[in-house]
């Protein structure tokens, strides 16, 4: 593999690592001299199913370019099973060092149509499998006094997405889980970071194009590929991002964006205190014009990507 040793000897696990998005990064690690678990269950991109093919196939195009890596085909979304992906690492390699939570399914439908399954499902993958894996690694981060996390979250829920409901709530929650993660772990240099990938992958090929304009922008995000989404992650995972913690950023082809994090905006203040008609006639009236728009993802990342 390349002489580039970034994350050299780190013992790292991706989840959902058989294809898209995950595969690429678990490549770049190995390629940066980490010793990595490509996991994935590989089911259908709504959860259905079970194939040890693609996990292991990561696996032997990583030993071939002369890295280390081991396959594991054990689920996120339990507890008993997140905490035998981090036992696959610690009896192959010895110890852990960073997960990269990246496994996720979709169920998209308009809100009114989402089953409590279709919702239950998503969140169970995403947030709880998050949660799950974190937990289970955190234990060894402790006890060592080092490790990173790496949790993808989307502009579906930092921003905002049609029929995505379930993923929206799973991803936005997913960020407020990591930087709890940030504030409790920082005491044992644990550092947790979100990224927001734009990326053409399994899971953004069911986006609609049914129109001209959305075939157009399928073809704008094709153009954004999955390896694009890696190295950030690499670099998360090392010790040079040491002064990097509870951050959120968005990868879209050649561009990096830090995104914002909630915080006031605008205040009105009244010292006799609020009656429901003074909201109407003076809180409302002051604070509208800094009010959020009803935008999308598509909306506020408006250009091309670069």
């Amino acid at each position: 593999m390349s002489a580039n040793n970034m994350v050299q000897d780190k013992v790292v696990i991706v989840t959902g690592s058989g294809g898209g998005i995950g595969r690429d990064i678990a490549l770049a690690m190995a390629r940066n001299g980490a010793k990595v678990v490509v996991n994935d269950i590989g089911a259908s991109l709504s959860g259905e199913g079970n194939d040890m093919g693609p996990a292991q196939t990561v696996v032997e195009e990583i030993k071939a370019a002369g890295g280390q890596a081991v396959a594991s085909t054990e689920s996120v979304s339990t507890p008993a099973s997140a905490a035998k992906i981090i036992e696959t690492a610690i009896a192959a390699f010895g110890r852990i060092d960073c997960v990269v939570n990246n496994a996720g399914i979709l169920r998209d439908r308009i809100f009114h149509k989402m089953s409590t399954e279709d919702f239950e499902a998503v969140v169970k993958v995403h947030l709880f499998g998050s949660f799950y894996m974190s937990k289970a690694a955190a234990l060894h981060f402790k006890e060592q006094e080092s490790g990173t996390l790496v949790h993808m979250t989307s502009t579906s829920g930092l921003i905002g997405n049609f029929g995505q409901a379930n993923y929206s709530a799973a991803k936005l929650g997913l960020t407020a889980l990591s930087k709890s993660i940030a504030l409790d772990m920082q005491k044992f240099n644990v550092r947790s970071n979100c990224i927001a990938p734009f990326a053409w992958s399994r899971m953004t090929s069911s986006i609609p194009t049914s129109t001209a304009a959305e075939a157009a922008r399928v073809e704008k995000i094709k153009q954004m590929t999955p390896a694009k989404i890696a190295p950030l992650a690499v670099y998360l995972a090392s010790d040079e991002s040491k002064h990097v913690n509870a951050q959120v950023f968005a990868v879209r082809n050649n561009e990096i964006f830090l995104i914002s994090q909630p915080r006031p905006v605008r205040s009105v203040h009244r010292s006799e205190g609020w009656t429901p008609q003074s909201i109407a006639e003076h809180a409302m009236p002051a604070l509208q014009s800094s009010f959020f728009p009803m935008d999308r993802s598509g909306d506020v990342f408006n250009w091309d990507p670069v």
